[in-house]
C-alpha cells in the first residue's frame, strides 16, 4: 500500500503501529516505546486521503472518529509526527492541492468589513464560557511571555502585558489605540499602568459587551472606551497603536491597506507595536485544516511578506522581535486546561466539537516547537528619534 510507504519514508525517528480499515498491523518507522502508540483507521477512503492530504484529512478524520489512537495521546502522537516532519513539506501532494487552493483563496477572498465581521463571529462569538475553560483569568487569548518555561500562564501573560506596555514607551495622557483589542485586558491595563487614554475597537459584539462592562466595573470607562469598528473606519490620531493577535486575520490582499491606515491614525512621533503569529519560512499557502474549521480568512505571514507594506506606508521598523518557544508553552497550558474541563465542554458541545478543539489546540502547540511558526513582535515609527537607542527602556 502506497500510504504504508510515503509513512515509513517521513518517520526517520520514533514510530507508531498502524491498523488499515481490513485490521492489518503495519511497524511504521521505528517505534521506540516498548507498547507504541496505535493508529487505527476506521474509513477506508482514509487510506488515500492520507496519503495525498494528510494535512487536511487528518484533522478532519481524528475530529469525526474515524481514525482512533491507542496506547497513547494525540499529543503523543502528533509530537512523534511534527519532529518528524519538521519545517517541510508532509508530501508533495499535499504541497500541490496547497498551492492551488491557496491561488483560489486569495483569488476569491476578500477580508472587506462585513467578511471580517462574520470571520471573527465564527470563532469568537460561539461561548463566554468556553474561553473560560482554558484562558487565563484576564481572557488573554494570544502569545504568552515565558521567562521561564514553567512560568503558571497567568504570570506569563502578565509578563507579555508589561512587555508590549515598555515597548510601545507610552508616556501619561497620551491617546493609545488598540486595533483587535479582545476581551479588553491590555487596553483597560494600558490605561491602568500608564494614565494614557485608550480606544480598542473589536468586530466581536461579544468581545465588545464584556469590554465595556469589565471597564465600568473598574471605574476606567471614562479612561478606556471600546468600540465595534473596523480599523479602516476609523479616522483619529494616536500617540500609540497596538494590535495583538489580529494582523493574521487581515488577509493578504490588506496588507497594505492595513499599514498604511496605521501610518494614517499615527502621530509623527507615534509608536506602534504590531503582535502577529508568523512563519519563519519564505511565503507557503494556509493550513487547509485550520483554515476551514477554526480561522476562516486567516494567514500567518512571513517577515517577507510584512516589510515590504510596512517599508510603502511609510512607517519604519524600529524594532524586530521574535518570539520562538513562548506559544508553544501557552498552547500546551491551553491544552491542557481544555482537556482538564472536558465534563464541561461536553455539557455546552459535542464530543465532535471537543475532538476538534483537542486537534485544533495540540496541532498548533506542536507547529510551534517543531515546525515553521512563530510570533513576530514589529516596534514601528515615522521618525527614528522617537524611541530611545538602547532597549535599556525594556529591560
Amino acid at each position: 500500500m502506497k500510504l504504508i510507504n510515503f509513512l515509513n519514508d517521513l518517520f526517520k525517528e520514533d514510530g507508531f503501529i498502524l491498523i488499515d480499515y481490513n485490521s492489518n498491523r503495519y511497524v511504521i518507522g521505528k517505534p521506540l516505546k516498548e507498547i507504541p502508540i496505535e493508529l487505527q483507521l476506521l474509513d477506508k477512503s482514509l487510506h488515500k486521503k492520507l496519503l495525498f492530504h494528510p494535512d487536511l484529512y487528518f484533522g478532519e478524520a481524528y475530529t469525526n472518529g474515524s481514525l482512533r489512537l491507542r496506547n497513547g495521546t494525540l499529543t503523543e502522537f502528533l509530537d512523534i509526527a511534527f519532529k518528524n516532519i519538521g519545517r517541510a513539506d508532509i508530501n508533495i501532494y499535499g504541497k500541490t492541492l496547497n498551492k492551488i487552493k491557496g491561488t483560489l483563496k486569495y483569488l476569491t477572498s476578500f477580508n472587506k468589513i462585513v467578511k471580517s465581521k462574520q470571520n471573527v463571529a465564527h470563532h469568537y462569538d460561539i461561548s463566554e464560557k468556553l474561553y473560560d475553560l482554558f484562558l487565563d483569568k484576564k481572557r488573554q487569548y494570544s502569545c504568552a511571555y515565558f521567562k521561564n518555561e514553567n512560568d503558571t500562564l497567568e504570570t506569563a501573560q502578565e509578563n507579555k502585558i508589561d512587555h508590549i506596555i515598555k515597548k510601545l514607551h507610552i508616556h501619561p495622557n497620551q491617546k493609545v489605540l488598540d486595533i483587535g483589542s479582545g476581551w479588553g485586558t491590555l487596553a483597560i491595563d494600558i490605561a491602568k499602568k500608564t494614565k494614557a487614554s485608550v480606544t480598542g475597537i473589536t468586530l466581536s459584539e461579544n468581545q465588545l459587551k464584556y469590554s465595556q462592562e469589565k471597564a465600568k466595573e473598574l471605574n476606567l470607562d471614562n479612561q478606556v472606551e471600546f468600540k465595534l469598528i473596523d480599523y479602516r473606519q476609523l479616522n483619529e490620531k494616536f500617540d500609540r497603536i497596538v494590535s495583538v493577535g489580529m494582523f493574521e486575520h487581515v488577509g493578504k490582499k490588506f496588507y497594505q491597506t492595513y499599514f498604511n491606515r496605521v501610518s494614517q491614525m499615527l502621530k509623527k512621533d507615534g509608536v506602534a507595536l504590531i503582535h502577529t503569529i508568523g512563519s519563519n519560512l519564505p511565503p507557503r499557502d494556509p493550513q487547509p485544516w485550520i483554515t476551514k474549521y477554526i480561522f476562516p480568512g486567516g494567514y500567518t505571514p512571513s517577515l517577507s511578506e510584512i516589510t515590504r507594506p510596512i517599508e510603502d506606508s511609510g512607517l519604519i521598523a524600529t524594532d524586530i522581535e521574535i518570539l520562538r518557544m513562548h506559544y508553544a508553552h501557552t498552547l500546551r497550558n491551553w491544552k491542557e486546561r481544555f482537556l482538564s474541563k472536558k465534563d464541561q465542554v461536553l455539557e455546552m458541545f459535542d464530543e465532535k466539537f471537543l475532538r476538534m478543539w483537542e486537534f485544533y489546540l495540540t496541532s498548533c502547540e506542536m507547529a510551534f516547537k517543531w515546525g515553521d511558526q512563530v510570533v513576530f513582535q514589529l516596534q514601528l515609527t515615522k521618525d527614528i528619534r522617537s524611541v530611545p537607542n538602547t532597549r535599556d527602556y525594556i529591560y
